[in-house]
C-alpha cells in the first residue's frame, strides 16, 4: 500500500472493485501521508480521521470513485459534525449542523472524506495564507504561494496526499492554485453543479464548485457523480450527451482554438507565461488543431468597479451569515483588515448600484459570446506570473479596490468565465527554469465541458503530467 498515492482516485477505486485493497487500506494510506507531509505543507484545516475509517468500514455506494479517499475545501461545503471555519478566526468553534449539497453528492458517489483543506479567510485571496491556520506551502517550493482560495486543495493533491479534492471558484479559485500547484482544474459551466439546498446561486452567479485532481478522468468522473439541476434552481444547463469520463477517453475532433498572451486592462505578462502559451499554441497546432492568434474584445473595465462591487456586497453578505452562524457579531480582531475592507466597501453599495454592477457583468457576457461561435476554445496563461512568494496577495494595499487591481496583476484572465459562466479549465502544460508549475487556460463555449474534457484527455496523454511529483 506504499505506492498506491501514484494512482488517481478511478484507479484506487478500482482497486476496491476488484478488491485489490479495501476502502479502509486506501484510507488509512492516505492519512499516513498526511501525517508524513502535512507538518510541511499546512493544508488541512480540520482532520476526520476517524469519520473516515468508520466509514470506510461500512458500505459504501458502488460507481468508478468509490472507496477512493477526498478531502473537502474548508469554504462553506459543510460536514455535519464537523468544524467549517471558512479561514476565519470568527468561526473557529463552528461546528456544521448538515451535509452541503455537494458533500451530500460526493458520499453518494463512495468517496470518503478523510478532512477539509485550508482556505483563505471568507475565499477572498488568490493565496491561501489565513490568520486562522497560518500560510499553506507549496509543494513546489515552499516559500511560494499555492494560489487561492482552493490552495489547500491543490497542495494536498500536488503532494499526492489524495488523488481530489472539493474546490469553488468565484474568480478563478480552482484554476489559479490548479497552476500554482501543477495540478488540473476545471470550473464547471455556470449551474451544472446545484447549490441546493443552501443557496441557488452564489456571488451573483460568479461562483461554482468542483474539484482540482491530478488527472482529467478524476475531475470527469466527479463531475459525473455531482452534476444535475435541482427543481427550483436558477440555471439549467443542458445535460451532457453522454458521461464526461467517456469522453475524456476519446481525441477530439480537429478543433479551431484561439490563442494569445495578451492580459486585459495592459496588466504585464511574465516572460515565461508568454513562453508556455506559445509552446502550447505549436503543440496544439503539431496535433491537428487550427490554431489562430486572437481575443474577444469587451469592455474590460467591467473586470473593476462591477466585480469588485459584487465581491465586496458577497463579503458583507458573508458577515451578516457568520453573526447568524456564531449568535453574536464578530469582534474586530477575528476578522482579517482585507476583509473589513471589503465587507465596508459593500455595505456602502446601494441596492441600484448593484443592480447596475449585475448589468454590466451580462453585457459583458453577450459581448464575449459571439467570440465562442467563431472559436471552440480560448488559450491564454492561467496566470500572468509564476507562483508569487508568501506574504504579497494576502496583504492590504489601502483599500478594497487598491487590494482587488493588485490581485488583478496576478490574475487577469480567470474571472471573464466567471463574468460569463463558461466552462474553463487550467492544465498543468509547463514548468518555468526554477521548477515552478505554469497553468495554461482554456475556456470553452458555455454548456461544453465535453469539449474541453476531450481536449484535457489528448494534452495529458501527449504531455504525460501526472508523473511529474514535487517534494
Amino acid at each position: 500500500m506504499t505506492q498506491v498515492w501514484e494512482l488517481d482516485a478511478v484507479g484506487q477505486a478500482d482497486l476496491v472493485s476488484r478488491r485489490e485493497a479495501s476502502a479502509l487500506e486506501l484510507v488509512d494510506a492516505a492519512i499516513a501521508r498526511v501525517e508524513a507531509l502535512n507538518p510541511r505543507l499546512n493544508c488541512i484545516a480540520t482532520p476526520m480521521f476517524e469519520e473516515a475509517r468508520r466509514r470506510a468500514m461500512g458500505t459504501l455506494p458502488p460507481g468508478p470513485l468509490s472507496g477512493a479517499p477526498f478531502l473537502v475545501k474548508d469554504l462553506g461545503q459543510p460536514c455535519a459534525g464537523v468544524r467549517q471555519t471558512d479561514g476565519s478566526r470568527a468561526l473557529q468553534g463552528y461546528i456544521a449542523d448538515h451535509d452541503g449539497g455537494l458533500v451530500g453528492r460526493l458520499r453518494g458517489a463512495g468517496l470518503v472524506i478523510i478532512g477539509r483543506t485550508t482556505s483563505p479567510e471568507f475565499g477572498n485571496h488568490s493565496t491561501t495564507e489565513p490568520e486562522l491556520f497560518g500560510a499553506c506551502h507549496n509543494p513546489w517550493d515552499l516559500g511560494r504561494t499555492v494560489g487561492g482560495s482552493s490552495g489547500g486543495s491543490a497542495a494536498a493533491v500536488s503532494a499526492r496526499l489524495v488523488p481530489g479534492a472539493s474546490a469553488s471558484d468565484g474568480a478563478g479559485s480552482i484554476r489559479i492554485p490548479a497552476s500554482c500547484c501543477g495540478v488540473f482544474g476545471l470550473k464547471p459551466t455556470r449551474g451544472r453543479i446545484s447549490f441546493a439546498p443552501d443557496a441557488g446561486e452564489a456571488l451573483s452567479g460568479l461562483a461554482v464548485e468542483h474539484a482540482v485532481t491530478r488527472t482529467v478522468r478524476d475531475s470527469a468522473a466527479l463531475l459525473d457523480a455531482t452534476s444535475g439541476p435541482v427543481p427550483g434552481d436558477p440555471y439549467w444547463p443542458a445535460p451532457p450527451p453522454e458521461p464526461f469520463l467517456d469522453q475524456v477517453k476519446r481525441d477530439p475532433p480537429p478543433m479551431r482554438i484561439a490563442w494569445n498572451a495578451r492580459a486585459p486592462l495592459g496588466i504585464p505578462v511574465h516572460a515565461d507565461c508568454r513562453r508556455a502559451v506559445e509552446a502550447t499554441a505549436a503543440r496544439l497546432e503539431e496535433l491537428g488543431h487550427e490554431v489562430v492568434e486572437d481575443y474577444p474584445v469587451y469592455d474590460e473595465e467591467v473586470l473593476l468597479d462591477p466585480m469588485i462591487t459584487m465581491w465586496s456586497v458577497g463579503n458583507a453578505a458573508d458577515l451578516e451569515g457568520l453573526e447568524s452562524r456564531i449568535g453574536r457579531p464578530p469582534r474586530h480582531d477575528e476578522i482579517e483588515i482585507t476583509t473589513w475592507e471589503l465587507v465596508e466597501r459593500g455595505r456602502e453599495v446601494s441596492a441600484v448600484r448593484l443592480v447596475h454592477a449585475v448589468d454590466q457583468m451580462h453585457a459583458a457576457s453577450r459581448a464575449i459570446s459571439p467570440f465562442f461561435g467563431k472559436y471552440d476554445a480560448w488559450l491564454t496563461p492561467t496566470l500572468a506570473q509564476p507562483p508569487l512568494p508568501l506574504g504579497l496577495l494576502n496583504k492590504s494595499y489601502g483599500g478594497a479596490d487598491e487590494w482587488w487591481r493588485y490581485d488583478l496583476s496576478f490574475n487577469p484572465w480567470n474571472t471573464i468565465a466567471n463574468l460569463t459562466g463558461n466552462p474553463a479549465m487550467s492544465v498543468p502544460l509547463a514548468w518555468d527554469e526554477s521548477g515552478l508549475p505554469i497553468g495554461l487556460l482554456f475556456t470553452g463555449r458555455y454548456g461544453d465541458e465535453g469539449a474541453l474534457f476531450r481536449l484535457a484527455g489528448q494534452l495529458e496523454r501527449s504531455y504525460g503530467w501526472a508523473d511529474r511529483v514535487p517534494l
